[in-house]
């Protein structure tokens, strides 16, 4: 595979972006909160407005031009959590896993977050989900519990491992 291009996506990049979601949300059920079902319901207004808003950035992963894979970064609005952030929406299409396109993302997502500078990086994996958090561990992010039941996929339930990345610590 040829480098893939990371950037910043835009609200001209919201039909991709919706694409690939609403594939992810489909396919990895258990691996996020948001369900293809409420999501595909959204018009792709919803899409480039959330492409459009400060508060949130996400990063695509082009792989030969094509959006194979996505991360974002939600900030803290309140004045007591804004040295903080959560990793939202990390998915990479399964043709484009295994080349380095997850932590291509996460690298850019991270580089962004120390530039701010944010203090602390946390997020979620679903529990059994080896692959995803091994990534997140070579990142540097560190489970601090489970929570049980977290979310529920055609009447089973699935834990989610809390990370937590501390960007203040010494490397």
């Amino acid at each position: 595979m040829n480098s893939p291009l990371i950037r910043v996506l835009t609200p001209d990049d919201a039909s991709a972006y919706r694409a690939l979601r609403l594939r992810g949300l489909r396919e990895h059920p258990d691996a996020f909160t948001s369900s293809y079902e409420e999501d595909v319901q959204h018009p792709l207004a919803v899409t480039a407005a959330r492409l459009a808003t400060p508060r949130v950035t996400l990063w695509g992963g082009f792989v030969q031009g094509l959006l194979s894979g996505v991360v974002g970064l939600e900030r803290e609005t309140r004045a007591k959590n804004r040295h903080k952030a959560t990793v939202v929406g990390m998915y990479v299409a399964p043709e484009a896993a295994g080349q380095g396109l997850g932590r291509a993302l996460l690298a850019a997502l991270l580089a962004q977050a120390r530039a701010e500078p944010l203090q602390l990086l946390v997020l979620t994996v679903t529990q059994g989900n080896v692959q995803a958090q091994r990534l997140y561990e070579h990142c540097g992010f560190r489970s601090f519990g489970i929570e049980p039941k977290a979310i529920q996929v055609a009447g089973t339930f699935f834990a989610k491992n809390h990370m937590a990345l501390d960007l203040g610590a010494p490397s």
